[in-house]
């Protein structure tokens, strides 16, 4: 500042010193506010800030939330979306306009950690990850397992101790991570993919009960893309009964709690033993019953035998041939005397039969003679009747045309003549 030539000794500002001024002003006097508003034109810049206003039915405000605390969201700002923001007044000296710098942002009327469960949830639901068509099926004898947990944890323990108790045939491995805290989310992804790459028959990723955001590292992003995207069966076994993650909508398998996966997944060897029993049992009954049913079969097959061996039907065949050679020898019999009488018969009756049917013959001959001699054209009187032909050809009169040339022929004369003319008789 410098004094002014003004008799009111009033100093004269430039425009960067009143913004400074007004800065102090603003920030001394609005360290931290609360305000509710509803967000709207945010923009996510590439450096990390999210740049935004926040407004009311009659006022609005410009807003900026500078990447440290950006990181620290848990949900994703979304337009139109009513918040409540702990905040400092400042002035950005560059334009003169002032803005409220975010150190915090919760939504209205819901807390932060479940809105960005809910918008993770939808999130990935619309990309089919908890879609029950892709979970894959967990071996009923897995042999080598892989437990993602902390060390220390009772939950290690826990499953340990069921695992010795129901199912010894069991290579397990121990990948030991952080379950709460910033830099957990990253860990058990992380252990997620190394585990996948080892061909174990199933993976599970679990922890002990807790509050919301004790177990807040199983419904981060990071570790349902690790999930999704492992080849190995997973089975989420996080917190209690009550507890639902994100993890347990993707994993192939969820469980209440650890203990409870290892139960799930392992078979109970004492189960195993009354079930061996059992189909032991099942199988000599089983056995008896078919050597028992194999026993009457064979019994039935040799009395079968008996009554259809190859000795009785011979001795059928037998009898049913002395039959026939007894029924054949009577009809031959009774045929022969047969012929025998009627050849005596015929030998009575030829003599006869001979002289009445040359009788016979003769009378037809001597009428056939008669009727030749009848129809012989020597002896049929041929006046007024002659042969038609032409060119040596016997035709008809009615072939005849006018002026065709033809001749007439009788038993002792030829006649060549024309046709002058030709009519009809009716």
């Amino acid at each position: 500042m410098r004094p002014a030539g003004s008799a009111l000794g009033v100093y004269t500002l430039s425009v960067s010193g009143l913004n400074e001024q007004i800065k102090g002003l603003l920030e001394a006097s609005f360290n931290q506010v609360l305000v509710e508003g509803e967000l709207s034109r945010i923009t996510f810049h590439n450096s990390g800030h999210i740049y935004f206003t926040l407004k009311d039915n009659s006022s609005s405000i410009s807003g900026v939330m500078f990447r440290g605390n950006a990181t620290k969201l848990k949900f994703r700002l979304e337009e139109g979306m009513k918040v409540i923001i702990n905040a400092a007044l400042t002035l950005y000296t560059p334009r003169g306009s002032y803005q409220i710098n975010c150190f915090s942002i919760e939504p209205a009327g819901q807390g932060a950690l479940a809105l960005a469960y809910e918008q993770l949830k939808e999130k990935l639901s619309g990309q089919g990850y908890f879609a029950q068509e892709r979970k894959k099926q967990l071996p009923k004898f897995p042999s080598r397992l892989a437990l993602i947990t902390s060390q220390t944890g009772a939950a290690l323990q826990d499953m340990l101790r069921v695992a010795n108790s129901r199912y010894r045939l069991l290579e397990i491995d121990v990948y030991d991570v952080l379950v709460q805290g910033v830099n957990a989310a990253g860990d058990i992804a992380n252990a997620i993919s190394a585990a996948d790459t080892h061909q174990y028959d199933i993976i599970i990723v679990g922890r002990g009960g807790g509050s919301m955001e004790d177990l807040w590292a199983f419904n981060e992003e990071i570790v349902a893309n690790a999930i999704f995207n492992a080849k190995t069966p997973i089975v989420s076994a996080v917190g209690h009964e009550i507890d639902w993650l994100i993890s347990d909508f993707v994993a192939d398998l969820r469980a209440a709690t650890p203990s409870a996966a290892m139960e799930i997944i392992l078979p109970d060897t004492n189960e195993l033993y009354q079930t061996l029993d059992l189909l032991q049992t099942q199988m000599q009954q089983l056995l008896f019953s078919k050597i028992e049913s194999k026993k009457q079969e064979l019994s039935h097959l040799e009395n079968s035998y008996k009554q259809h061996s190859v000795e009785k039907k011979l001795r059928q065949k037998k009898e049913e041939i002395s039959q026939l050679k007894e029924v054949y020898s009577q009809s031959i019999e009774f045929k022969l005397s047969g012929f025998k009488k009627e050849l005596e018969y015929t030998k009575n009756r030829l003599p006869q039969a001979m002289e009445s049917n040359l009788n016979i013959y003769k009378s037809e001959l001597l009428n056939l003679q008669k009727m030749l001699e009848s129809n012989n054209p020597k002896f049929k009187s041929k006046k007024g009747f002659a042969q038609l032909s032409q060119d040596s050809k016997v035709i008809d009169i009615d072939s005849l045309k006018v002026d065709d040339l033809f001749e007439a022929q009788s038993d002792s004369m030829v006649v060549s003549a024309r046709v002058i003319k030709k009519e009809t008789i009716l």
